[in-house]
């Protein structure tokens, strides 16, 4: 008799990085099961567990799958993620960020599950005070997304000192590239992270990519970024869920590659993967972008055994490549 896989209940499974997270799972013998209301998630990307359409404001329904499918632990992307529009709807981000994972941490109280992973951010920093960005760095977030993001590792530090909760959150640098296999990638509506929009002036969806700012203090002009492949971070979920089963306390980690790219570095790696030149054109700097952010991420290697392997700017952007085309179609030579 075969036994049955152990469930990993996964809210926002159908987002970017949330359904890579789910293929990992699946490939080291979990079944997750992704609870998403579709609202930015893609129902297509739900390929390898169970979909429970909810919402986690929904308490009834949240707890209804709970019981259901009796998860080990949860793994929590579920969450509204663009920067702007959470300073121009802030009240939307802290009723979905927060009163939602609120009600997902009561819930798991009510049921006795007390094992967490979250998709938290680098944004709970805000701007950098040093280069690279540890994870002692004061957490001073310069908007709302950030500051959602802040509130429910701060809710999470409660219900481990009240209810014994073992919780580990995951602090991002920026999620970029695609599953090498193809299977799916990312697709925001409207889309705002850069190499997307690279690729889409690669392949003529848009008439050029606008670099925002080219007179920062860096090397270059242009903003510095550190890029990590989505395909690493979902690595890196499993490995704190491994953690977390083998008795392992609680841990705040950054997931970064402790380098940066700049804007036109990713530029030219793109032209170097499409074998084409990308139009560009040069914009004033929006609000708020510092010039540079790299994170420090040398606890995660000693607390997860955690190493990004396919973190290379041309590895991302060549599977983001693969990704876009198999998306939209071949571009025109």
């Amino acid at each position: 008799m075969t036994s049955r896989p152990t469930p990993i209940l996964v809210t926002g499974g159908a987002g970017y990085v949330g359904a890579h997270a789910c293929k990992r799972l699946a490939a080291e013998g979990y079944l997750p099961v992704t609870y998403d209301n579709l609202s930015e998630g893609r129902r297509e990307f739900v390929r390898w567990g169970p979909l429970e359409v909810g919402d986690l404001n929904d308490r009834a329904r949240l707890a209804e799958t709970i019981r259901r499918w009796r998860p080990e632990a949860v793994m929590h992307f579920a969450a509204l993620a663009r920067v702007g529009e959470s300073v121009a709807e802030p009240g939307r981000y802290y009723l979905n960020n927060v009163a939602g994972s609120l009600n997902l941490l009561r819930v798991m109280l009510d049921l006795g599950l007390s094992r967490l992973i979250f998709s938290s951010s680098c944004s709970t920093y805000g701007l950098p005070a040093a280069v690279p960005m540890g994870e002692d760095h004061p957490q001073v977030p310069i908007n709302p997304y950030g500051w959602t993001k802040l509130i429910v590792e701060q809710m999470m530090s409660s219900f481990e000192e009240a209810h014994g909760f073992r919780a580990v959150a995951l602090r991002y640098f920026n999620a970029a590239g695609a599953d090498p296999e193809g299977e799916i990638g990312e697709d925001h509506q409207p889309e705002t992270h850069l190499i997307p929009l690279v690729l889409d002036a690669a392949a003529g969806r848009s008439p050029a990519l606008d670099v925002f700012g080219a007179d920062y203090d860096t090397p270059d002009g242009t903003c510095v970024r550190d890029y990590v492949h989505v395909a690493d971070l979902a690595e890196a979920h499993v490995a704190a869920l491994r953690h977390l089963e083998a008795g392992g306390e609680s841990l705040r980690l950054n997931l970064g590659v402790e380098r940066g790219h700049s804007v036109l570095e990713v530029l030219a790696a793109a032209e170097a993967v499409v074998g084409r030149a990308i139009p560009r054109r040069f914009a004033p700097r929006r609000p708020g972008d510092p010039p540079t952010l790299i994170g420090e991420a040398s606890r995660a290697r000693r607390r997860l055994g955690w190493t990004p392997r396919r973190s290379s700017l041309h590895a991302i952007i060549e599977d983001a490549w693969g990704w876009h085309r198999r998306r939209f179609g071949r571009p025109p030579d």
